[in-house]
């Protein structure tokens, strides 16, 4: 983990597609849709943190790992290509959002979405493991009981990407966001400095 020799190329045209869509967010002053990004992101940096420890506890795996040629593996279930997806994510998510009223077969969308968009994730993360990029060695976490993928891995993702969305003001979107991320990056310093990550 955390080995530069790894390192390709194709990291720098991704990170400038990340910065390319934030960027176009901010020149368009649409905060609902960068600061839901950055909280899904965010949030996922919040799981990545207790897999990996996870794995430190228990000595055995982690609850998702993944395998396979990374340009740069972060944490042991977070490379330099996932971390991308995840802040990109957020920001795609946010963009498809219909105004609050819209009602979803009759009920209201922010539920329906945060179950559908989940739902599809933990799809792509079962193609994922058939190809033996991502592993699952918990039989708690596994393709044929999928509910904890959903509920624990991406509900929680959606929750709080539609939530700040839907905040009423800036502010109270760059509180909540700079929660999310400060959480973050004290458990980094905290479990990092500790040789637990």
């Amino acid at each position: 983990m955390r080995d530069s020799s790894h390192f390709q190329w194709y990291v720098i045209p991704l990170l400038l597609v990340v910065i390319y869509i934030y960027a176009t967010e901010v020149e368009r002053r649409n905060w609902n849709v960068l600061f839901a990004g950055l909280a899904l992101w965010g949030m996922d940096w919040f799981n990545e943190i207790w897999n990996s420890l996870v794995f430190h506890a228990t000595g055995r795996a982690p609850v998702w790992g993944t395998s396979g040629p990374t340009a740069y593996q972060i944490l042991i279930g977070l490379n330099i290509e996932i971390c991308f997806m995840f802040a990109i994510m957020g920001v795609a998510a946010a963009k498809m959002l219909p105004p609050k009223e819209t009602r979803i077969f009759g009920l209201p969308n922010r539920p329906v979405l945060i179950a559908a968009n989940s739902a599809a994730a933990v799809g792509v993360e079962v193609l994922l493991n058939k190809a033996g990029v991502l592993t699952w060695d918990w039989s708690w976490w596994h393709a044929s009981f999928p509910y904890l993928i959903w509920l624990i891995g991406y509900v929680p993702f959606f929750i709080a990407c539609f939530w700040v969305h839907d905040l009423p003001t800036v502010r109270s979107k760059v509180l909540a966001v700079g929660a999310i991320l400060g959480i973050d990056a004290l458990a980094l310093l905290v479990f990092g400095s500790l040789g637990w990550l």
